[in-house]
């Protein structure tokens, strides 16, 4: 996401959610963000606290939130230029702890990295994020009208005549902020493509095959995978997760926190039996199809977006520089 959209604030927003359902569930809680001094200028330093980062989040007696702020800056893109020693050091070690030979992942840890700039983070780790959110901030009126609103209310309350503002018209402050109750308050409208050439891969592949077929998922992934080599398996086991994701993404009754033996102290199979249908439920009218489907065509729109940001970047800056170029010769041919 752009700088200033929350990121930062969403890692303590994350933190104290969990500590306090940890806490209601009688659960050890443990917040282990990424330590700022991770880098080490001897070598061999830098592996070596990465591994002490690691060793507490093996302990599977907890639900450990480890946050990666600003992720750019140490798990760079190995390729890039003047990348140091320790950067690299520190990219082994988190690969072999993730997914690698001997990692063991016990589900009860959540590493989430943030950052502006996700081309710059080395595309092995970049492979390895199974969920990816965009925070972009405000985008519709709506939006705009609603962070101003938080902003002045402060002054509505101290002073109830003081913000002579007019309040728009059909709209009621904070409700497209609303917090989504189903998926089908994210399936409702058909999927807006960020990227043309994705798009028209799509609506190729589409011609003559069932959206909800396994055969049109084959032959649209072989389709992406000829136009942008990247993608791979991992990307697909990436969508898989997502999908997952988004299958069991519903809040927990609050009745159920608040009297534990409702649910956390049931048994097993009871419990199952109890998420199973608030999945149902939340589903609505929704198919595993049109889920899986959503899924897949966000994840490789926002793969290719992430890919083609530092082409433009470079493209922007050179142009930029040819700018200052002809601007600098104009000037100097001026004054002669």
């Amino acid at each position: 996401g752009k700088p200033g959209t929350g990121k930062s604030m969403l890692i303590a927003a994350t933190a104290t959610i969990l500590k306090e359902k940890c806490e209601e569930l009688e659960i050890p809680f443990l917040f282990w963000p990424l330590p700022e001094n991770i880098i080490s200028t001897y070598q061999g330093g830098s592996a070596e606290r990465a591994m002490d980062w690691f060793r507490p989040m093996q302990d599977t007696n907890k639900i450990i939130f480890a946050p990666v702020d600003d992720a750019e800056n140490n798990l760079e893109e190995r390729t890039r230029k003047g990348v140091s020693a320790g950067v690299r050091e520190l990219i082994g070690v988190f690969l072999r702890n993730t997914e690698g030979a001997y990692a063991i992942n016990n589900g009860n840890r959540l590493i989430s990295l943030f950052t502006n700039i996700p081309d710059q983070i080395d595309k092995a780790v970049l492979s390895r994020i199974q969920s990816r959110v965009s925070m972009d901030g405000a985008k519709t009126p709506e939006d705009w009208i609603d962070q101003d609103y938080i902003w002045w209310k402060k002054y509505g309350k101290m002073m109830p005549d003081f913000v002579d503002a007019i309040a728009p018209s059909n709209y009621k402050y904070m409700e497209a902020q609303a917090e989504l109750t189903s998926l089908n308050s994210i399936f409702n409208k058909e999927y807006e493509f960020i990227n043309e050439e994705v798009k028209d891969i799509f609506d190729s592949t589409v011609n003559g095959k069932n959206l909800k077929s396994h055969d049109f998922f084959g032959n649209f992934y072989a389709n992406i995978l000829k136009k942008y080599p990247f993608f791979s398996s991992r990307d697909l086991r990436n969508i898989q997760k997502a999908v997952d994701s988004r299958v069991i993404d519903f809040d927990l009754p609050d009745v159920w926190w608040e009297k534990t033996d409702l649910f956390f102290k049931k048994d097993y199979d009871t419990k199952i039996a109890m998420l199973r249908d608030l999945t149902k439920e939340n589903m609505g009218e929704l198919t595993f199809s049109e889920i899986r489907l959503r899924e897949a065509l966000f994840y490789i729109d926002t793969a290719v977006r992430i890919n083609e940001t530092g082409i433009n970047r470079e493209i922007e800056q050179t142009a930029k520089q040819m700018f200052i170029n002809e601007k600098a010769k104009k000037s100097f041919l001026d004054k002669l």
